[in-house]
C-alpha cells in the first residue's frame, strides 16, 4: 500500500470539506485528477474510503481510519519542516497561505510587499479560499497561514487581528441611493446588480438567500476595480470592500453607502494552527502581517 503526501492532502480536503469536486480545488487538482487520485488510494488500500453520494462525499470506517492516520503524518511532516528549517542556511522556504478576496486585493498587495524584498530566500505560495475552506485546511496542516474574516467559526486554531473589512454599496453619484447614509443588502437585492467573482461573492451570495432572494448580478467581474468602474457608469450597484471603494473613487465619480447589515462589518484575521509549530519563515510572515498580540 502506497500513499503519498499529495493523497494523503487530497484525502483529508475532501473529507473535510464533504465534497470530491471542493476537496480536489482545496489542493489546486482538476476533478477528473483527483477522482483518480482517489480510486487509486481505495484499490491500493483494498477498501473503500469514501461513501459517494448527491449531496458530496463522507468517509467509511476505513476511511475515518486512514484520515486519522493521515492528520498525525501530516502534523509529523509539518514539526519535521519546522525542526529542520532552523538548521538550514541559504535554503529556498516556502510559506504556504491562503487568503479571503479582499485580503488578496487589497491588504496584502501592500503589506506583503515590502517583507518579501527583505526576505529574498522566501516565497509564498499564495491561493484565494472562502474562509471556511481556509479554516479546515489549516487545521488539517494543508497551508501554513490564514487570512480570514471573523464571521467564520475559528474553532481551536491561533488568530490575530490584521485589518479592518468593511463591505459597502458602490453605485453612480446620481443614483437616488448614493445619498443615503446606509443600506441593507435586501434593499440592494431589488436594484440591478453587478457582481465579482471569488470567495467574497459566495458569502455575500450566501447572505443574499438568508435575506430571501437570491443575488443575480448582470455581469460578473474579477476585480474590486471592475466592479467600480462599471458600478460608476450607473449599469447596476456593486458590493465590495470599503479599502477598494475608497481608492477607486480618487480616480472616479463612485457613489459610497456602508451595508447596515451585522455580517458586513469584517474584520480580517490571520490564523495559524500553532505559532511554535510554524517554520520559521512563516512565523516572520505571520508577526509582520500582524504586529500585534493574539487575539
Amino acid at each position: 500500500m502506497r500513499f503519498d503526501l499529495g493523497d494523503l492532502r487530497l484525502f483529508l480536503a475532501v473529507v473535510d470539506a464533504g465534497s470530491i469536486t471542493h476537496g480536489a480545488a482545496a489542493v489546486n487538482l482538476s476533478l477528473a485528477a483527483a477522482s483518480e487520485r482517489l480510486l487509486g488510494m481505495e484499490a491500493a488500500g483494498g477498501a473503500a474510503l469514501l461513501v459517494r453520494g448527491r449531496r458530496g462525499a463522507s468517509p467509511t470506517r476505513a476511511g475515518e481510519v486512514l484520515a486519522h492516520h493521515a492528520r498525525a503524518i501530516l502534523r509529523q511532516v509539518s514539526e519535521m519542516r519546522t525542526e529542520l528549517s532552523e538548521h538550514a542556511s541559504g535554503v529556498h522556504t516556502t510559506v504556504r497561505m491562503l487568503a479571503s478576496t479582499a485580503a488578496i486585493t487589497e491588504m496584502l498587495p501592500e503589506r506583503i510587499g515590502p517583507w518579501l524584498a527583505a526576505n529574498p530566500q522566501i516565497d509564498v505560495d499564495l491561493s484565494e479560499r472562502p474562509s471556511v475552506e481556509t479554516v479546515k485546511a489549516i487545521a488539517t496542516g494543508l497551508a501554513d497561514l490564514g487570512i480570514v474574516s471573523d464571521a467564520v467559526d475559528i474553532g481551536a486554531l491561533h488568530v490575530r487581528m490584521c485589518a479592518p473589512d468593511r463591505l459597502v454599496a458602490v453605485m453612480a453619484v446620481q443614483d437616488p441611493l448614493a445619498s443615503a447614509r446606509r443600506v441593507t443588502l435586501a434593499e440592494l437585492l431589488e436594484r440591478p446588480l453587478i457582481g465579482l467573482t471569488g470567495a467574497l461573492q459566495s458569502h455575500i451570495d450566501d447572505h443574499a438567500l438568508r435575506a430571501g432572494r437570491p443575488f443575480r448580478p448582470r455581469i460578473r467581474l474579477r476585480t474590486f476595480e471592475g466592479v467600480c468602474r462599471v458600478a460608476a457608469t450607473g449599469a447596476g450597484i456593486g458590493i465590495v470592500s470599503e479599502t477598494a471603494a475608497r481608492r477607486c473613487r480618487r480616480a472616479m465619480r463612485l457613489g459610497i453607502v456602508p451595508l447596515s447589515d451585522a455580517w458586513a462589518s469584517r474584520r480580517l484575521l490571520a490564523c495559524c494552527r500553532e505559532p511554535q509549530e510554524l517554520h520559521r519563515a512563516a512565523a516572520s510572515l505571520l508577526d509582520y502581517l500582524t504586529q500585534g498580540p493574539a487575539l
